[in-house]
């Protein structure tokens, strides 16, 4: 607590009003610790008078997402971020070398994609088993295989399975400071809450998941973003229009369709360029 939070704390407790509840007094100097303490950024704007912003991104370099993902993103002029593993960008090489050609980003999603041992077919790569220089190691050897399959050096990076830490026991360490230092931004999965860009730690935005929704369960997400100035960050696999872990498109057609209607206020772009729009923007922390 510092000197002005005293001075208001004994303030109420010195002229504390008859018949006021401890518990009102305490919820009355909280409130002032945290008007006190927080740090505000109101100069923040959405480029172009926009309201809120909107980044499509997308794991693994699943087949569909060239196969069928690319060329209905192409058809509409759309941006989208792709974090890929290796492996699977061999199956497609030369569809996602026209991808990139189209402007897609392309992000970070490790060689071997490690996810926790208690999923069975992630025993042989489980986080527990894994130290900081593991990780270091699966990152960078993923950028260094990009750069020689795309010509491009990922600068954003999205958490296999959007799990941040490695090791076991009291030896469990987060790898969010790796990707802080590696990369502009770094991607969760399954998230709840939307990105708040004066406030966020790009190093672990949000990415809320669009797999198997309709747009009507997407609309009010946008429309809360809207409200707030926030970024929503979906994530999703497959492209298509039916099947497990699959975007659907048409609801991505609708998505775009109201993102590309200037009255509607939103910024859809890749979710690298939002970020450095953040970082130039919002005041330093």
């Amino acid at each position: 607590m510092n000197a002005i939070q005293r001075k208001i704390a004994n303030f109420f407790l010195n002229k504390r009003i008859p018949g006021t509840s401890l518990v009102s007094l305490i919820l009355s100097v909280s409130f002032c610790n945290v008007a006190i303490g927080q740090k505000t950024d109101s100069t923040f704007k959405w480029p172009n008078g926009n309201q809120a912003a909107i980044s499509l991104t997308f794991d693994d370099a699943r087949l569909s997402q060239v196969d069928t993902g690319m060329g209905f993103l192409n058809r509409y002029s759309v941006k989208a971020t792709f974090f890929v593993v290796p492996s699977n960008v061999e199956e497609r090489l030369d569809g996602w070398k026209k991808a990139v050609a189209n402007g897609q980003e392309i992000g970070n999603h490790t060689m071997r994609h490690p996810c926790t041992g208690n999923f069975i077919w992630s025993r042989s790569n489980a986080l527990e088993n894994y130290t900081l220089k593991d990780m270091r190691n699966e990152m960078m050897e993923c950028n260094k295989s990009i750069k020689e399959l795309l010509d491009v050096t990922p600068e954003v990076f999205a958490y296999p399975c959007g799990q941040k830490f490695i090791g076991r026991d009291t030896g469990t360490k987060s790898y969010v400071p790796l990707v802080a230092e590696i990369f502009i931004l770094g991607r969760g999965w399954l998230d709840e809450a939307m990105v708040d860009p004066p406030f966020c730690d790009l190093s672990q935005v949000s990415g809320i998941e669009m797999d198997g929704k309709n747009f009507d369960e997407i609309l009010p997400l946008i429309e809360e973003a809207k409200k707030n100035g926030q970024w929503l960050v979906l994530a999703g696999h497959e492209m298509g229009d039916s099947g497990i872990q699959t975007t659907r498109l048409t609801m991505l057609r609708q998505l775009i369709e109201y993102a590309q209607n200037p009255a509607n206020k939103v910024w859809i772009a890749p979710a690298g360029t939002v970020s450095k729009y953040i970082q130039q923007k919002r005041l330093p922390r």
